[in-house]
């Protein structure tokens, strides 16, 4: 079931397999059972790793509240300070995506947590705009994270749990929802700098947890006689684009509200920074938690079945949050009457709620596409992939403030987010939809339901 892994850390066994190519063996020596420790292992701290640095990566969503205000940015300003490190992140995917494949995610995760910690102590020392976009370059190689992890993890387990497997894994996103609990107590405690500098300390314990507890496998690399460019050859495949669309709103749209969503409280409904990331969380903790349970189900169901249950909740939702608070008068009999349109802040943190959810589900089930359809090179596709969420998550807080900058609605960032589901719709349907035959001899069989004897 799995092949025999060996602990990164013992120098002279670590050093015989690497000389040695690996034996191909149904059973282990080491055994079935250790083996399977070992991948749970793997599965559970390279998840917590993924908190923290999802954690990091979101910081700006909640410091850059009082930095906008130290440095007086206008929307677009202040969208581009909490994009930075979702940049960076994103662009560097693809080459950890295949590092990881080539040396084994192990190594290229240790290392790029351990390069991260520098760039965030540093934060706190900032005082000029410009500082923290440079800065935030830097420790956005922390979003990098995802793509090593996930073909990491993936490689432990058998094929029929390996979405349950990345689903867990990607519960991580909800480090953002943790930085919305952990940085407005530092920030109002002990000001803006404390976050970052925690935040080192807590990367840097992360690293050295992880390395203690994680395996390397040698089996589990692609063979050095596979170049960058054959692994990239899956690309020219139309089916990656389509996921790269997918991905762009269940991933990129769940970074870029992670962002906004504190600062849109605190200037659509008045709420003191604390109560706004605390009702802000109730959109990044069920779109990370959940993520877990939406790989189950992908497993069960199938990805293309959530993915377009996904994409039609998402529609619903976001068309319902892009209504602006409206005031409008209409002439009766007994003269003019004014009603008031708009969501309240419970109605409007409901519906980010299943938005979260949906979106969990649905990062889940785009990358169970993927280890569906590309077993063999995890780590390319899912770096292609997602580059396209990440860049997702960079170009849409841009938008978003550029939108209000423009119109003077905060409700357009669901309006332009409306727009994009309703292209990922379309697309689905003429791709997907249309060649699935639901009657006749090649449709699918119908599931089993349970029998009840009376």
């Amino acid at each position: 079931m799995f092949a025999a892994p060996a602990r990164g850390h013992s120098g002279d066994q670590s050093n015989k397999q690497e000389t040695e190519p690996p034996v191909p063996s149904a059973t282990p020596p080491s055994g079935p059972a250790q083996a399977s420790r070992q991948a749970w292992s793997v599965l559970a701290v390279s998840t917590l790793s993924f908190t923290v640095c999802f954690m990091v990566w979101m910081m700006f969503g909640v410091i850059g509240i009082p930095i906008r205000k130290q440095l007086n940015l206008n929307a677009t300003e202040f969208g581009l300070l909490t994009a930075m490190p979702v940049l960076t992140g994103s662009l560097v995917r693809v080459p950890l995506g295949i590092w990881t494949d080539r040396y084994g995610g192990r190594i290229v995760l240790a290392l790029l947590m351990a390069a991260t910690v520098p760039a965030i102590w540093l934060m706190a020392y900032a005082t000029q705009y410009w500082h923290f976009l440079a800065i935030g370059l830097f420790v956005g190689l922390a979003g990098g994270s995802f793509s090593v992890g996930t073909p990491y993890v993936a490689r432990w387990f058998p094929k029929q749990r390996q979405g349950l497997a990345m689903g867990v894994f990607g519960a991580g996103n909800s480090g953002a929802a943790v930085n919305k609990f952990v940085a407005p107590a530092l920030l109002v405690a002990f000001g803006w700098q404390m976050v970052p500098q925690v935040y080192a300390a807590v990367m840097l314990g992360t690293v050295v947890l992880f390395w203690f507890f994680s395996y390397s496998d040698p089996a589990h690399r692609v063979p050095g006689s596979v170049t960058f460019g054959q692994q990239l050859q899956a690309l020219k495949d139309p089916k990656v684009l389509r996921y790269c669309q997918y991905y762009s709103i269940v991933f990129g749209g769940y970074v870029a509200l992670s962002l906004w969503m504190v600062q849109y409280y605190v200037g659509e409904y008045g709420l003191d920074i604390r109560v706004a990331a605390l009702l802000a969380a109730c959109f990044s903790l069920p779109g990370g938690v959940l993520r877990a349970i939406g790989g189950w189900l992908s497993d069960r169901y199938g990805a293309h079945s959530m993915t377009w249950w996904v994409m039609w909740v998402s529609w619903i939702c976001l068309f319902l949050l892009s209504y602006p608070q409206t005031d409008f008068t209409i002439v009766t009999v007994n003269g003019a009457r004014t009603f008031h349109l708009g969501l309240n802040v419970y109605a409007f943190t409901g519906l980010m709620f299943l938005l979260g959810i949906a979106w969990a589900f649905g990062k889940a089930s785009v990358f169970k596409y993927i280890s569906d359809d590309y077993p063999h090179n995890i780590g390319a596709i899912s770096g292609i992939v997602g580059l396209a969420g990440g860049m997702g998550g960079f170009l849409l807080p841009i938008l978003f403030g550029a939108l209000m900058d423009l119109t003077g609605i905060r409700s357009s960032a669901f309006m332009l987010m409306y727009g994009v589901v309703w292209v990922s719709l379309i697309w689905m349907y003429f791709t997907e939809v249309r060649k699935t035959e639901v009657m006749g001899e090649h449709a699918p069989p119908a599931p089993h339901l349970p029998h009840f004897s009376h």
